[in-house]
């Protein structure tokens, strides 16, 4: 099945060199965002060359033909690479001895051959040790590069389900033995300082949710929380809004000020109808209990909830969601500015919908759960 034709808008296409020139490399721009890399590289160098994404200002004749001589050339390369391996005679004979071993005696094809039994069994015994290498080696690369794929955050468990999608059994004992001979070590066995939480709100609005995580419905009920990021010299905010169907971050804002501007802003993000919305749940932090929240969740029909006074179990979803986002995104970076940060949290909400499985949802990501229940 041929490759379904994809159009990107300019400021998608801008979007992503912005991640490029700010660090992001090409391969897991490529890989999560599902484009190829003669497209990411055209982007680029149109916008560096003439700020332009239109094919009719950056193609020329001349560079199509030239790309199409390249290719050429490679094949005709590996074509002639291929040709003179097939000519080395011994590793030919024992490969023709090889596999016939299941029809034609290994003595009869020795002396077919001219090759002495103990010259074939030798040369099969390294082979076939060459081949073991050869996989623990090409093992130990593919769980390098789901690790890294998953910018350093996946552990046993994570990493054998995403083996099994490569049709690839392996057990969670050598997985770790792997990662160990590697250096592989998760983000989540460091211990971070968790600071004190503020003083409550004696907000009168009880806990409808009542810990009911699993919904049927999408956009049904969201949750939500800020946390704090270091830009530059400065404490700067982040709000996300979980969807409680999927585990998606539906919703995402950042800012330098801690207050229901930040919250509005990441509310305002979210695509969908927000009247299909019937129940917020946070919380009792004085961002969402406040004039200007009340008169938002009012506007679209949303009944809110709120934790019980210092039982962050009443919204547990929402403080899962948050400590994967510290551990994957906050303490792994650096952030100079505001605009940086904006970025990248795009970025990030983006591999977390569509990269990053779950194990809540069967190890699927929030994306593949959605499609599936539709």
């Amino acid at each position: 099945m041929s490759r379904q034709r994809r159009t990107f808008t300019a400021d998608f296409k801008l979007q992503m060199v912005k991640l490029y020139e700010n660090g992001k490399s090409r391969a897991d721009i490529v890989r999560e965002y599902d484009i190829t890399p003669s497209d990411l590289d055209r982007w680029i160098k149109n916008h560096q060359e003439t700020g332009s994404f239109k094919a009719e200002d950056n193609r020329s004749q001349e560079e199509n033909e030239l790309l199409d001589l390249r290719k050429e050339v490679q094949r005709l390369r590996m074509e002639n690479d291929n040709l003179k391996a097939s000519r080395a005679d011994h590793g030919t004979k024992i490969d023709v001895i090889r596999n016939n071993a299941h029809k034609y005696s290994v003595s009869a094809m020795c002396d077919v051959l001219q090759i002495p039994r103990s010259s074939y069994y030798y040369h099969l015994k390294i082979r076939e040790d060459d081949e073991r290498q050869a996989q623990e080696a090409d093992l130990q690369e593919t769980i390098y590069v789901i690790f890294k794929q998953s910018r350093n955050n996946y552990g046993t468990r994570k990493i054998k389900k995403e083996l099994e999608k490569q049709n690839k059994i392996v057990s969670r004992r050598r997985i770790s033995r792997i990662m160990k001979y590697l250096g592989l070590v998760s983000n989540y066995t460091a211990a971070y300082f968790k600071p004190q939480k503020n003083r409550s709100n004696e907000a009168p609005v009880a806990n409808v949710l009542n810990r009911e995580f699993e919904q049927e419905k999408e956009l049904l009920v969201l949750v939500s929380d800020l946390t704090y990021v270091r830009v530059g010299k400065k404490w700067h905010y982040v709000c996300l809004f979980v969807d409680l169907f999927n585990r998606e971050i539906v919703g995402a804002s950042a800012g330098p000020n801690k207050d229901a501007a930040l919250v509005y802003k990441a509310l305002s993000s979210i695509k969908g109808n927000l009247t299909n919305v019937q129940l917020f749940h946070t919380d009792r932090g004085s961002e969402f209990d406040n004039k200007l929240m009340i008169e938002a969740t009012e506007t679209f029909g949303i009944q809110r909830s709120l934790s019980a006074k210092g039982c962050p179990y009443d919204n547990a979803i929402a403080e899962a969601t948050y400590k994967s986002f510290k551990v994957e995104f906050v303490y792994q970076r650096t952030f100079l500015t505001l605009e940086q940060l904006e970025l990248e949290l795009w970025d990030y909400v983006h591999w977390f919908n569509n990269i990053r499985i779950h194990q809540t949802l069967g190890y699927l990501t929030p994306a593949q759960f959605k499609e599936q229940y539709i």
